[in-house]
């Protein structure tokens, strides 16, 4: 089983809509092909952007949010991280998903901002879009 991080614009945009790849992605959960690994830092972000005004769809509450992160958390690899990699990324916030991933042995960063992770292949570790890791589960036999 493949073991993923997903970074917070994947939660985002899968708030915001049914119909992209975030969601699908999150529809999948608990899955056979891969599993989310999760610290308590990156569960902290996850609560307090998931139940910001502005990322809450229309007529959900930040309770409804904070129930799905609860969720997510109960399905998830619960990883401690013993390492710091900061600074190694230029967002801090972006340093706390890379260790996440890099303790947890994880093999992909699942995210929206290709950019922000562009130094991860350093330490063998891919970031790639909902909709591309959705393609390689669909390649695989």
């Amino acid at each position: 089983m493949v073991r993923v991080v997903l970074a917070t614009s994947v939660l985002v945009a899968a708030a915001r809509s049914r119909k992209g790849a975030s969601f699908q992605l999150l529809s999948m959960l608990p899955s056979r092909d891969f599993e989310i690994a999760l610290t308590v830092a990156l569960y902290t972000e996850w609560q307090a952007v998931l139940t910001r005004a502005e990322h809450l769809p229309p007529g959900a509450s930040a309770d409804l949010a904070l129930g799905f992160v609860r969720y997510l958390a109960t399905i998830a690899h619960l990883q401690e991280v013993h390492f710091l990699w900061r600074p190694f990324l230029r967002d801090p916030d972006d340093d706390m998903v890379l260790e996440c991933a890099a303790s947890s042995g994880s093999e992909f960063i699942i995210t929206h901002n290709m950019k922000d992770f562009r130094r991860v292949e350093e330490l063998k570790i891919q970031a790639i879009t909902p909709g591309d890791f959705l393609q390689l589960l669909r390649r695989k036999p």
